[in-house]
């Protein structure tokens, strides 16, 4: 049931982390604040597809 997905920066569109999620357990969009490299700053990185 485990998926590999990819967050992207909501500022720049930058993909850049991967992780996992289980999809029984977390149906929605993953939202996770991390660091983004061409902003040198922490942003908002949502689940893309």
């Amino acid at each position: 049931m485990r998926v590999i997905i990819t967050l992207a920066c909501t500022e720049t569109g930058d993909r850049n982390y991967t992780t996992s999620k289980n999809k029984r357990t977390h149906p929605t969009r993953l939202e996770l604040k991390k660091y983004c490299p061409r902003l040198k700053r922490v942003t908002l990185h949502r689940e893309t597809r």
